[in-house]
């Protein structure tokens, strides 16, 4: 009899709950042509597709709905039997900061893998603004942190090298011959950055159409179809395209996330997790 395979039941989670096969890609450190043939192959396992075509998206078909039941089932046994086999735990609080545009994404595998090593500890999960986090993470506040921010100062391990891309909403009619409408956000931001450097260099005209202090606010604009920005891939959804060399923007550098440790560390626990994390990184 056949065995059904953890990691594409994993993916199948991952694609349903991000209600993408781009976003399930980019938390599963996979190309989304890779997730694509897993589907494929579990489908082949199954004998039945998972997936059809409702207007421009895939929904699951009923065989893929009653499966999705058997993989939380599957998978929630199996990490807890790796959990509770764990050897040497540790106990205590860890404050983690992750900044908005990637708490969806690499925030949870991290924190999964961190109540994976170590059951017992006890996680305090702060969400913000990177260059305000990475202060926090100095001042001692938090203990770890994940951030685009380069800090040759702090101790770090790189988790993932994302694609910056430009954004818009699935109702923005894109004009080559008018500025570029720019959603930024205000104060320090590497994204606002990166994407006036870029236009400029580029020579592309570009006017401010839009700024907000947050992520929500940002993705707010976008749905309405104001304008465009520069971000992480992973803020791709149903409702976002990315433009590129066909509307005549220039490309954007990628940028590297890494989870930061705070120097001088007092607690124990906060290097054995740490050293843990980049053990399973590295």
């Amino acid at each position: 009899m056949n065995t059904l395979d953890l990691e594409l039941l994993r993916s199948l989670v991952a694609i349903v709950s991000h209600d993408s096969f781009a976003a399930a890609a980019v938390q599963l450190g996979r190309t989304q042509s890779a997730v694509t043939q897993q589907m494929q192959r579990l489908e082949e396992q199954i004998g039945h597709p998972l997936f059809e075509k409702r207007g421009r998206q895939k929904r699951l078909t009923e065989h893929g709905e009653r499966l999705l039941v058997y993989a939380h089932h599957m998978l929630a046994v199996n990490d807890e039997a790796l959990r509770h086999l764990k050897q040497g735990r540790l106990e205590g609080t860890l404050r983690i900061g992750a900044p908005h545009d990637v708490a969806d994404t690499m925030l949870p595998p991290l924190l999964m893998e961190v109540v994976r090593s170590s059951p017992m500890v006890q996680l305090d999960v702060h969400v913000g603004r990177s260059p305000f986090l990475m202060e926090s993470l100095k001042r001692g506040e938090i203990d770890m942190a994940i951030s685009n921010r380069l800090d040759a100062e702090l101790d770090s391990v790189v988790l993932r090298t994302s694609p910056t891309v430009w954004l818009c909403g699935s109702t923005y009619v894109h004009d080559p011959a008018r500025p570029l409408p720019m959603i930024m956000a205000d104060g320090p931001s590497i994204f606002r950055r990166l994407a006036q450097e870029a236009l400029d260099a580029a020579g592309v005209a570009w006017m401010t159409r839009y700024t907000s202090s947050s992520l929500i606010g940002i993705r707010a604009a976008l749905r309405a179809g104001l304008g465009v920005t520069a971000r992480g891939v992973e803020q791709l959804d149903s409702e976002m395209r990315v433009l590129g060399a066909a509307e005549g923007l220039p490309p954007l550098p990628p940028l590297v996330y890494r989870l930061y440790v705070r120097s001088r560390v007092v607690n124990p626990l906060t290097r054995q997790v740490f050293d843990r994390i980049r053990s399973r990184f590295h």
